[in-house]
């Protein structure tokens, strides 16, 4: 097993492309405290949100952040990339949701596909970059009934899933023929403080603390793997710092967990009986029924697993939503999609 070291790369300045997201945001913490960086640089769709959501990231010694779209904006993006030259490029940059990629898929396709692919025939011509780190899916690999490897066939059940998958697959090509140096994460859920409030996590404990329902589709049968933000950021960071190019990595927990209880967890974490936090719902279209991954390889090679457990990850979250309360209580709850 590789011992996890933490100076084998100082002084290399990131780029973290959707920059402005929870992820993105943690992952930059992450980097500023461990990984000694000359610079973090977050570069997202939008302005930096207000600091419940940002969590003032942008006072930190060390961090800069830029609003590029990359779809569009992809001359003035570059710019700012050729005069930072990051070695290390992460991108969380993605329309996500699988639930509403039903409608207008091909905006999916747009961002997730096309924009990127166009982003990395530009970047093979630089010769600063050093590793692309592309953030997949598990949603790629479909429903599953076991821990599945990174050499399971792909078999994605929305738009958003198939729009990821292409990208994946020309990384992959680029990679053997081009010599593109890039890897691929493929993480589970993730969850953490500053997460939009359409995501079931910060939602439930929401709810909870200010008397709301929460609405638990399909009853909440569902399984996911969740970990926290905080761990995904460490496995970037070894990633980063050794992997071997070309290399794919699943990144989760041991078990998945059903919907169900994760919603039983957030409301123990607030100390309200779960037949009041939550009402049941249909179902949602072309939900899967696990997602459970298998992450040997990466701790093989690069010594991770998930170190935040349950109790620690949503005490944070719940000491989150309890600082910003007010904020949040008016911020908007459902996904809105966007170019």
């Amino acid at each position: 097993m590789r011992p996890y070291v933490s100076e084998l790369m100082p002084g290399k300045k990131y780029a973290i492309l959707g920059g402005g997201g929870s992820f993105g945001i943690h992952t930059a913490l992450y980097l500023l405290d461990h990984a000694k960086p000359e610079k973090v640089i977050g570069i997202g769709r939008n302005p930096l949100r207000q600091p419940a959501f940002s969590l003032d990231i942008d006072k930190r010694e060390g961090y800069e952040y830029h609003a590029r779209h990359i779809t569009y904006e992809l001359d003035l993006l570059l710019e700012l990339l050729d005069r930072e030259k990051p070695e290390i490029i992460v991108n969380f940059a993605a329309q996500g949701e699988g639930a509403v990629s039903w409608k207008h898929s091909w905006r999916f396709f747009e961002t997730n596909s096309m924009a990127l692919v166009r982003l990395s025939e530009e970047l093979m011509k630089r010769d600063w970059l050093e590793r692309f780190i592309q953030i997949g899916t598990s949603e790629m690999y479909g429903s599953v009934d076991r821990a599945v490897t990174e050499e399971e066939p792909i078999k994605p059940s929305s738009p958003y899933a198939a729009s990821k998958v292409a990208f994946d697959m020309y990384l992959l090509s680029v990679s053997r023929f081009l010599k593109f140096p890039m890897n691929i994460l493929r993480p589970s859920n993730a969850y953490c403080s500053g997460q939009l409030l359409h995501r079931v996590i910060p939602k439930a404990i929401l709810s909870g603390l200010i008397g709301e329902k929460l609405p638990l589709h399909g009853g909440g049968k569902a399984e996911k793997s969740y970990i926290h933000a905080r761990d995904l950021g460490r496995a970037i960071h070894l990633t980063a710092e050794g992997a071997p190019l070309g290399t794919v990595y699943n990144v989760g927990p041991k078990e998945p967990t059903s919907i169900r209880r994760v919603v039983e967890l957030c409301a123990e974490a607030i100390g309200v009986p779960f037949e009041d936090l939550c009402e049941v719902t249909g179902d949602r279209l072309g939900q899967d029924s696990r997602y459970w991954l298998d992450s040997s390889a990466i701790k093989r090679d690069l010594g991770w697993e998930p170190e935040i457990g349950w109790q620690q990850g949503l005490a944070e979250v719940v000491d989150w939503v309890r600082t910003y309360i007010d904020e949040l209580r008016l911020a908007p709850r459902d996904y809105t999609l966007r170019g």
